[in-house]
C-alpha cells in the first residue's frame, strides 16, 4: 500500500536544519589551528580559549607532535566553584549551584596530531600559552644523515 503525504516546501529545510544541528552537536570539535614554517622551525597555534594550562600536554616523536586538552566546566571543577558562587551571591555553599539556562560553550577532552616532513628536535620544543592561543615551536633537526653502501658482488 501506498501512503501519500502531503507537506509543505518548507518542512524539507526544517528536516535539513535538524540533521544539520544533530551532526554540528555530535561532531568531533578541535580547536582551529595554524602551521608555520621557517627555515628553522616549524610553529603550531592553537586556539583554546578557556583551557587551564595546566590541562594541556604536549607530546613529540621524530616528525610529529601530539597536542592534548581539556576544557571543563565550571560546575565540573567542583568546590571551589560552589564556593565562589556561595561567597558572591551570600548564599550558603551547601546550597546546589545551578547550571546555565543555555550554554554553547564546548567542554570535553581533544587531542591534534601533526606530521612534519623533516624531523624535529624532541629536546629542544618550547610551548607557550597566554591569551588563549597555545603557541609549539618545534625546531628542525640540524642532522643529515647519509649512509654510503659498499656494493658486493
Amino acid at each position: 500500500m501506498l501512503t501519500l503525504r502531503s507537506s509543505s516546501p518548507f518542512d524539507l529545510f526544517d528536516r535539513l536544519e535538524q540533521q544539520l544541528s544533530q551532526q554540528l552537536q555530535t561532531a568531533e570539535r578541535v580547536p582551529a589551528a595554524e602551521v608555520h614554517e621557517t627555515p628553522e622551525a616549524y610553529e603550531v597555534v592553537l586556539e583554546l580559549p578557556g583551557v587551564d594550562k595546566a590541562a594541556i600536554e604536549v607530546k613529540a616523536s621524530e616528525r610529529s607532535l601530539l597536542i592534548s586538552a581539556e576544557r571543563r566546566s565550571q560546575r565540573q571543577l567542583g568546590g571551589q566553584t560552589a564556593d565562589a558562587e556561595a561567597s558572591r551571591t551570600g548564599n550558603d555553599a551547601s546550597e546546589k549551584v545551578r547550571g546555565p539556562l543555555l550554554s554553547e560553550f564546548r567542554y570535553g577532552t581533544w587531542s591534534r596530531s601533526f606530521r612534519f616532513p623533516i624531523a624535529i628536535e624532541r629536546e629542544q620544543l618550547q610551548a607557550v600559552y597566554r591569551d588563549g592561543l597555545l603557541t609549539v615551536t618545534a625546531p628542525k633537526a640540524n642532522k643529515v644523515s647519509s649512509v654510503t653502501v659498499k656494493v658486493e658482488g
